[in-house]
């Protein structure tokens, strides 16, 4: 019998306002400063190390952590709304954007006590920073085909692969990575003897490299594992449970609102540009965006309420990865199409900051079609 997904009735209630007013505020504040320029796709692009610390120190991150390690035990919907707004902002967020996302919370679920009192406080603060280290050559989608591998030496192990798309490694500290702790032939199965650990990224036998955007951009990197020692209390999780838990983080990387507000700033510069009075066509080609938008907004809160709830909503985190990143990159295509160039300078420079961005879009986080795929099982249609 095919399963059903489950998107609850979502609206964020009025406790929430609260903390938008005063995230907004601080945005109003540092934009008024001059401390950055709103721009597209930040969570990648904009690392900014300062900004972080300032929303560390502003009470912004780690909202929905223990308050032990310097959270305050809030919903994950009063940390959608602060995402949201930043969002929005088009402000610099990656540094923490991947450490206070998901790597935190594997941390706070998985880690040995060690490790937890070592990195989390850090990420609350906006000052330790994590990558991905999951996707490999040949290995992206198709997670499970990885062939990095860790073996037990005196002490810890030695991990010796590849990683890729890696974004921002070659700024942030750590990232948590995903290696075969028992080779595939003796695992009984794809899907057995992976394991997780804390690499530093600093470690010796660490080769980090880059992987340039087309605009000429650098966030994405390789980075090559040689006989990098790894102690062991910096083993996230159980050996050979990686596979589960990789699983249940990408609930958290693939359903947020970053998967339909990476090129927002461009749209609210678009409704800007066409003005009061647009055409009929203008009219409706951005009625329809901003329509999608509004549903695909309500199934990231959906999904926020199921996370607060304890569920690990994996399924619908891929459907709304699938839509959301689609309506990003049909944004700069109805933006292109409508607004001739030279008629607005901030315009331009988001418009080319998106077209250029967009290739990655349906890449990041698991491919569209592997995507589909996921959703297809679930409801029994393949």
């Amino acid at each position: 019998m095919a399963n059903r997904l489950s998107f609850p009735d979502a609206a964020l209630p009025a406790s929430t306002e609260e903390i938008r007013t005063r995230v907004r505020a601080f945005l109003e504040a540092e934009l008024a400063n001059g401390s950055f320029t709103p721009r597209a796709d930040t969570w990648l692009s904009g690392h900014d190390p300062t900004f972080s610390k300032k929303l560390g120190a502003e009470g912004f991150l780690g909202l929905t952590y223990p308050k032990q390690y310097g959270g305050q035990e809030r919903s994950a919907l009063d940390r959608f709304v602060v995402v949201e707004e930043l969002l929005a902002y088009g402000a610099p967020i990656a540094a923490h954007w991947i450490a206070e996302r998901q790597s935190g919370p594997a941390i706070i679920k998985h880690g040995n006590d060690a490790l937890r009192e070592e990195l989390v406080p850090g990420i609350v603060r906006g000052e330790i920073y994590f990558s991905i280290g999951m996707s490999e050559p040949d290995s992206g989608s198709d997670l499970a085909s990885i062939r990095s591998s860790a073996k037990k030496v005196d002490g810890g192990w030695t991990i010796n692969g590849t990683k890729v798309w890696t974004s921002q490694a070659h700024n942030n500290q750590y990232f948590i990575v995903l290696v075969r702790t028992t080779p595939q032939a003796e695992a009984n199965g794809k899907h057995n003897g992976m394991s997780q650990f804390v690499l530093d990224l600093r470690s010796p036998g660490v080769q980090i490299r880059p992987i340039r955007l087309l605009s000429g951009h650098h966030h994405f990197n390789e980075v090559v594992m040689t006989d990098v020692f790894v102690p062991d209390h910096m083993m996230l999780g159980v050996e050979g449970n990686g596979w589960a838990q990789v699983i249940g983080e990408l609930a958290y990387e693939r359903s947020g609102p970053e998967r339909i507000l990476s090129t927002y700033p461009l749209l609210a510069a678009l409704v800007d540009a066409v003005g009061p009075n647009p055409s009929a066509e203008a009219a409706a080609e951005i009625a329809t965006l901003v329509g999608r938008m509004t549903a695909l907004r309500r199934l990231c809160i959906s999904v926020a309420m199921s996370l607060d709830a304890g569920r690990s909503p994996v399924t619908e985190a891929a459907l709304v990865k699938d839509l959301g990143t689609q309506l990003e990159g049909e944004i700069p295509e109805v933006a292109r199409r409508l607004v001739p160039p030279g008629v607005n300078e901030r315009f331009d420079q988001l418009l080319a900051d998106s077209i250029l961005s967009a290739p990655g879009f349906t890449l990041r986080g698991g491919t569209n079609e592997i995507l589909r795929g996921i959703v297809a099982r679930e409801l029994g249609v393949r």
